[in-house]
């Protein structure tokens, strides 16, 4: 029957149609965003949504999985595409006039997804739709089961003072979790230091470039401006050879947004707080803790299981690790007179230890990588396993930088994605995925939704030389950053599911969503991949083999002291959202967890886990181990590759077929032995980390 009226997903006529948040299908032009916006927006889509959300629950509507998902699920997926794109341009394009407005709005669209999971008429009817689930597909049979998990995670079996505490506790935790990684961002871009000539000895050529400032008159030498952000940082690290600067920028770095920094900045009293509201929710849902809690969704089933994970690859790693550190430490005393190796001088003499033993530098390999053939490689490997063809496109952006690109197969769209790659103040630090729009066969006549994915990295930006543009150089660890992140792509661009919260990455258990971009990183070791991925910055001529089979030589090298720092913050996250008072000795559980883990030198003042975005103001709060979890799954999937050939078609197709396109409509581990035909092992992560 059609309808004369409107109807609950109708927007508001008082609307602004020239909002660009409001755009019913298709994504909002970013370009337009302005903080302006977000109010309005939000009042607008809440309103729709908040009707939806009566009428579904009330009488009138059946206990109907398609009449649901039609006048539910289309308000509130808008109101989250809205949303997620104000969120985005919060990490990417921050400004104070737009985090003043997510503030404004962000207690009012907690206060609505806590209702929507809590609500108990609406529990009610996907219970009773259930008991008659054999009507659905298997994807909805998947979701449907996930739908009542979260019912019941969300509170909805709460009754009283309780029910009214969780939402509480809700709201409270989305402004912490925000103001903590607002806090790390402002303390990353509010440090600068001015070095002079003398002090940059070392420091890479593409990074002297990018950080010198324009010379005063009168000056007796160059200057430049260093920051925290990655593609300074690092590179300062591990090649300044004054020790003075690395103790001056690592000191900054691992103090930023803590007690020993800017006062208005520092999160302590956030993570106390947030760790504590994290504690109580468990206990009002029934868990011991909050770690626990956390494990409901996921392919690991307790804490206990958890701690054993990470504590046996722990001691697998320790004997390697100790002879790493033993190896540093003598060739750091011999040949770069530091007989006191301290935290500042590590990755300064990791470097230099690595171009004794293996003859080649990380500055010397970096010419080999611009960033257009590494792009131009990277999308020909996708086009090659995955049956794809990628194509540059054009969207509206938040920042010239950014490029788009659609996805075909056969001639025809099915996805698109956003690249953002390089560093600049506003955006937070680290690469992720953002998921701008998920595959879904739309409930309301408008067909089939393409996925629309945007990667995030933080590399160096080109710069110009003596007038001349010079493409942006990347790291080989610059290489393993973007392929994982295209692998998180890929999982979300590549999915044939059409129900909503199963399509992509939604739905898949979190200690196994690290699957395809852990399993990506493995092409940036392979000899014909970076082949295809290189060509001097200056001659052009590809990666010599000599200086691959130098790279490849040293790819564990440091391995053991890699996992066992991995374990260190693993297990922290586990302790401290396992541990009934944790929030008010931080400190001394990372020193417990360095001390039964950890082997390099650790300084005092050292304040990581108050920029630990992952966990304070990410979805990895007691999940950090996931990393390690499915690398497990990752090296296991990519030995077939080695068994049958990296390149392989049918190899590929599989993969594609049994992990990418099912995402999360069957449990992640069903999805590994369909494409292995057994249960996973730990033997190709032990062989790739030279452990073996």
């Amino acid at each position: 029957m059609l309808r004369s009226d409107p109807g609950p997903n109708a927007v508001h006529g008082d609307a602004d149609p020239s909002n660009p948040l409001m755009q019913a299908l298709g994504l909002p032009a970013y370009d337009r965003i302005e903080a302006r916006h977000v109010g309005p927006a939000v009042d607008t889509l809440l309103a729709a949504a908040n009707s939806a959300l009566a009428l579904a629950a009330g009488m009138q509507v059946p206990a109907d999985y398609p009449a649901l998902a039609l006048l539910l699920d289309v308000p509130i997926e808008r109101l989250g595409r809205a949303w997620g794109a104000v969120t985005h341009l919060c990490e990417v394009a921050d400004s104070p006039a737009l985090r003043e407005a997510y503030h404004d709005a962000l207690p009012r669209i907690t206060d609505f997804y806590t209702r929507l999971g809590a609500d108990p008429a609406l529990y009610c009817k996907y219970r009773q739709i259930a008991d008659a689930a054999d009507a659905l597909n298997p994807a909805q049979r998947q979701a449907l089961q996930h739908t009542l998990r979260e019912f019941v995670l969300g509170g909805a079996e709460l009754q009283g003072a309780a029910r009214g505490r969780f939402a509480q506790i809700q709201e409270r935790a989305a402004e912490l979790q925000q103001r903590y990684g607002e806090n790390v961002l402002d303390a990353t871009d509010r440090f600068a230091y001015v070095a002079d000539e003398a002090e940059m000895v070392g420091v890479p050529q593409d990074v002297r470039l990018a950080t010198r400032l324009k010379p005063a008159p009168g000056e007796p030498g160059p200057r430049y401006r260093l920051t925290l952000h990655d593609p300074c940082y690092q590179p300062v690290m591990e090649h300044a050879q004054d020790r003075a600067l690395r103790q001056r920028l690592y000191r900054a770095h691992v103090t930023r947004a803590s007690e020993l920094g800017d006062a208005e900045l520092d999160n302590s009293a956030l993570m106390r707080e947030l760790l504590a509201l994290r504690q109580e929710q468990a206990r009002l849902l029934g868990y011991p803790s909050y770690a626990e809690l956390s494990l409901v969704p996921k392919m690991a089933e307790s804490a206990a299981q958890v701690h054993d994970f990470l504590a046996d690859l722990a001691q697998r790693a320790r004997p390697f690790a100790e002879r790493d550190l033993a190896e540093l430490r003598e060739f750091a005393a011999r040949e770069l007179a530091l007989p006191d190796l301290q935290p500042w001088d590590m990755a300064f003499a990791a470097e230099q230890l690595k171009q004794s033993r293996y003859a080649f530098s990380s500055t010397e390999l970096r010419q080999y990588f611009t960033e257009p053939r590494v792009l131009q490689g990277l999308f020909d490997i996708a086009q090659t396993l995955f049956d794809v063809e990628i194509l540059p496109d054009s969207a509206p952006a938040w920042h010239d930088s950014v490029r788009y690109y659609s996805l075909h197969r056969s001639g025809v769209p099915i996805g698109h994605f956003y690249l953002d790659l390089h560093a600049r103040a506003g955006k937070h630090s680290g690469a992720w995925m953002d998921n701008a729009q998920q595959r879904w066969h739309r409930p309301d006549g408008h067909g089939m939704q393409l996925p629309v994915a945007i990667l995030v990295c933080n590399f160096a930006p080109p710069v110009v030389h003596d007038g001349q543009a010079r493409p942006a150089l990347l790291s080989h660890d610059d290489l393993l950053t973007l392929f994982h992140e295209f692998g998180h792509g890929l999982h979300h661009l590549l999915t044939q599911v059409d129900e909503l919260s199963v399509s992509g990455l939604s739905g898949v258990e979190w200690d196994a969503v690290e699957l395809p971009s852990q399993f990506m990183e493995n092409f940036c070791w392979e000899w014909p991949v970076l082949q295809r991925l290189s060509a001097h910055v200056d001659s052009g001529e590809p990666l010599p083999r000599e200086m691959f089979d130098k790279l490849l030589a040293a790819r564990n090298f440091n391995s053991g002291l890699r996992m066992l720092r991995h374990m260190e913050f693993a297990l922290f996250d586990l302790h401290i959202h396992r541990e009934h008072g944790a929030e008010s000795r931080l400190l001394q559980v990372a020193n417990e967890v360095r001390t039964q883990v950890a082997l390099a030198p650790v300084a005092e003042f050292n304040r990581f886990a108050h920029s630990f975005s992952h966990i304070f103001d990410g979805a990895y709060a007691a999940g950090y181990y996931s990393y390690s979890w499915a690398e497990v799954l990752s090296a296991d999937v990519w030995s077939a590759f080695e068994e049958s050939g990296v390149f392989d078609p049918e190899t590929g197709r599989r993969y594609r077929q049994t992990i990418l396109e099912v995402g999360g409509s069957r449990a992640a581990i069903d999805n590994f032995k369909a494409f292995r035909g057994r249960e996973p092992r730990i033997d190709a992560l032990l062989r790739h980390q030279g452990m073996a």
